[in-house]
């Protein structure tokens, strides 16, 4: 019988690769309830995933040769990472019982220093454990505050003195409260979805003039609008709208579309399609007047290349124009008993109402400034890498293409109305708050229910930017960060969210859910600290596991993506977290992150000499492997790692291994789980991953010297048989390459030296 050392975990000797890989890339489809609708945060670790290998990592390994118990483990750990299961609580006090009884009785202290957006620590909470969260990034510690402190401090049982269903009669169809008695289930919820309420009705009753109803009791939910640039052909001069399609709906059983026709030398449009003019023949709605930033003007014929479109634009010669209006029936009241959304032209009325929004939001801002010190606008610059305003000709990053364009500061992504609105939203916000002290609620958990509402405006920014495009095969609305960029969009549709089935009422929807799923552990809540994970606050030997997900070397530059919601939540709520928003943007300088490989502009060699202060591989290696040093510091003698990671490159591998070696943990063990569906991956990128590594490390010391000759055979035999299995795992491709290094960690890691 295969003998076993008694402090061997689970997860050192076996985990269920190919299950939990399966519910946690079946988790991507997942809404209702998941932490993934309170905010964006990129890169965030499936709960399955974190759920099984945090559970695995705390109950001792059983050996194989008891396959009855091994099974069993094994079975619950699949099953356990299932989303129906995660709130079973039968399974919980199970997953519990084990844990506590694998750490003589009491919770096991945890960390996580690179918390994000929360989805280890919020397992770590499931699970028991006496948690800390941790990050230098303010948004995400926000984030985390929302989902792992304020639902547990907070979402509990509470007696009320009105009934609530006369106060606010539209809480009733609602599920958050119990009209058959005064005691609200969950008094954050309640008070979250109040105030929600009171500052939509507060802001309809503001600006809901500059969306008005058709004649019919149409609502306009949306606009189309569509950069526009003048042809340059000197004989032609026309306006060219410049979109990169005409679908507005391209559905198996709804074809509509716009069709550009021309008078004279201006572009007119009609709408054609199912219920509308007939779709000319030889038609195609796919393509557009601009693609990868040529442009083809209609009226003439006439090119214009990339670098004369970026120019125009930078000159202040590009323009916008509304195109469209789209419509959606409230109610049946009428008769006029269509199904959906429905589409008209932009009339001079429509911008007639647009440019009187652009005079109010100029009053308004001016009167608001008169009060704070604050541009109510976020008239930041985007950050660059000279952290200077980008100017034609300079440094800039490759994932923020929209400055070539003269986007150079975070107000400039929103058109007159969709500012209005947010400026609207966050004065409310912020009234609602002086509102609930003057009611007499204590001032932190005032506080708390404000926060829920900061990151919903949060959101309502991300669904309503000048980034944000019509997906014609849904209807629905693509957000600011469909991808880890701010690319440039041409034509993009402008949101009514007060109306819209994206907007205010289905985000709070989302986030009542949300709330009341983290609401569920209440016995506990995470310590959540914001610093830089290279120096954490906490002595020597104090956890007893650390379950993380380090920044993946140039793959997601938070710190600068996340800007476009922090000078948001400075203005929304600044006030009520000076520690985490009193800086112009958010802070960069402690940030791990590898960017010399994202700068566009120039040779990366010259630009490593040029600005000091640029991170480069090196740079990054240093600070990651700070970050290691100080996890062994914090970590128990004989507690445990667990550290994810992902990257294609070997560069990224390279720096990751290092900083391993050179912190002083030692691998034991490695899985790569499947967090991507099939579907999602880029059909002809084969380097594209779909798994991540879950690294096991230890505490312990290395064998001094190992022989090269000896490491090959011994690589050559662990890595067959650990391949072969991963193999049989449904691990292939790219993912079986990247497998391959975790799984050689396991070996070459446990040595001091190699001779």
């Amino acid at each position: 019988m295969k003998k076993l050392n008694k402090d061997k975990r689970f997860i050192e000797e076996s985990f269920p690769v190919k299950e939990v890989s399966f519910e946690s890339a079946r988790e991507k489809n997942i809404r209702n309830g998941h932490i993934s609708t309170l905010h964006i945060w990129w890169a965030r670790r499936p709960l399955a995933s974190s759920r099984a290998t945090s559970y695995a990592a705390l109950i001792p390994a059983v050996s194989s040769d008891d396959k009855k118990e091994f099974d069993k483990k094994r079975d619950f750990i699949i099953k356990f990472s299932k989303w129906k299961n995660s709130l079973d609580q039968s399974m919980i006090d199970e997953a519990r019982e084990d844990i506590l009884k694998a750490n003589n009785g009491k919770p096991p202290k945890v960390l996580d220093p690179f918390g994000g957006g929360g989805a280890i620590p919020l397992e770590a909470l499931r699970l028991g454990c006496e948690t800390y969260s941790n990050d230098y990034n303010p948004v995400a510690v926000l984030i985390q505050k929302c989902t792992l402190e304020y639902p547990q401090k907070y979402g509990k049982p509470f007696k009320i003195k009105n009934n609530p269903s006369t106060l606010f009669p539209e809480l009733k169809k609602q599920e958050t409260l119990d009209f058959d008695s005064k005691t609200v289930p969950n008094r954050l919820l309640y008070d979250v979805e109040k105030w929600s309420n009171w500052v939509l009705k507060e802001t309809k009753k503001e600006i809901g003039k500059f969306y008005p109803p058709e004649p019919d009791g149409s609502i306009p939910v949306g606009y189309i609008w569509a950069r526009t640039i003048p042809c340059q052909n000197p004989s032609c001069g026309a306006e060219i709208p410049l979109m990169r399609q005409f679908w507005l709906a391209n559905k198996k059983n709804k074809k509509v579309s716009l069709f550009p026709y021309i008078e004279g030398k201006r572009v007119y449009f009609k709408i054609v399609g199912n219920d509308y003019e007939k779709m000319p023949l030889g038609f195609n709605p796919a393509q557009g007047t601009i693609a990868k930033a040529i442009a083809t003007c209609p009226v003439c014929g006439a090119v214009i290349d990339a670098k004369t479109t970026r120019k125009l634009f930078q000159e202040g010669k590009a323009g916008q124009r509304m195109i469209a209006v789209i419509l959606r029936k409230k109610n049946n009241q009428s008769g006029n008993n269509y199904k959906g959304k429905k589409y008209r032209i932009a009339t001079d009325k429509d911008i007639q109402i647009f440019k009187e929004a652009e005079i109010y939001l100029k009053g308004k801002r001016e009167r608001l400034m008169l009060k704070s010190e604050i541009d109510p606008l976020p008239t930041e610059a985007i950050h660059t890498p000279d952290g200077k305003e980008y100017k034609p000709g300079n440094l800039l990053y490759n994932f923020i293409p929209v400055v070539l364009y003269g986007l150079t500061r975070w107000s400039d992504l929103f058109n007159a109305r969709q500012k209005l609105v947010l400026v609207i939203l966050v004065e409310n916000v912020k009234q609602a708050y002086n509102r609930m002290i003057k009611e007499g609620i204590d001032n932190n958990y005032a506080k708390a229910i404000i926060s829920y509402l900061g990151l919903v405006v949060d959101r309502i920014a991300d669904k309503n930017s000048i980034l944000c495009r019509l997906i014609s095969q849904t209807e629905a609305i693509g957000f600011t960060y469909s991808r880890q960029a701010l690319s440039m969009l041409w034509d993009y549709i402008e949101m009514n969210p007060m109306e819209h089935s994206s907007g205010w009422n289905v985000i709070i929807k989302e986030t009542l859910a949300n709330l009341k799923h983290c609401s569920y552990f209440r016995n506990t809540y995470t310590t959540i600290t914001q610093s830089s994970a290279t120096s954490l606050t906490y002595s020597d030997n104090f956890f007893d596991a650390v379950f993380t997900d380090p920044p993946y070397y140039d793959n997601v530059p938070y710190a600068d993506l996340s800007d476009f919601f922090y000078v948001w939540l400075k203005r929304t709520l600044g006030n009520l977290y000076p520690e985490l928003f009193s800086t112009p943007n958010t802070p960069k300088s402690k940030e791990i992150i590898a960017e010399l490989p994202l700068l566009r502009g120039m040779k990366k060699e010259e630009a490593a000499l040029l600005i000091k202060e640029i991170k480069t591989k090196e740079k990054f290696e240093e600070m990651l492997k700070k970050s290691f040093q100080e996890i062994y510091r914090v970590l128990k003698p004989n507690g445990i790692v667990t550290i994810v990671y992902a990257h294609k490159s070997t560069e990224g591998w390279e720096t990751l291994i290092n900083s391993l070696i050179d912190s002083g943990l030692v691998v034991t063990a490695s899985w790569p789980i499947n967090t991507e569906m099939h579907a999602r991956l880029r059909a002809h990128e084969s380097a594209a991953l779909a798994s991540s590594i879950y690294i096991v490390a230890r505490k312990t010391k290395r064998e001094p010297t190992g022989f090269y000759n000896n490491i090959k055979e011994e690589l050559k035999t662990y890595l067959y048989k650990k391949l072969e299995r991963l193999w049989s795992e449904g691990i292939s491709g790219a993912d079986f390459f990247i497998a391959a290094i975790g799984s050689a960690i396991e070996i070459f890691g446990k040595y001091e030296k190699i001779m």
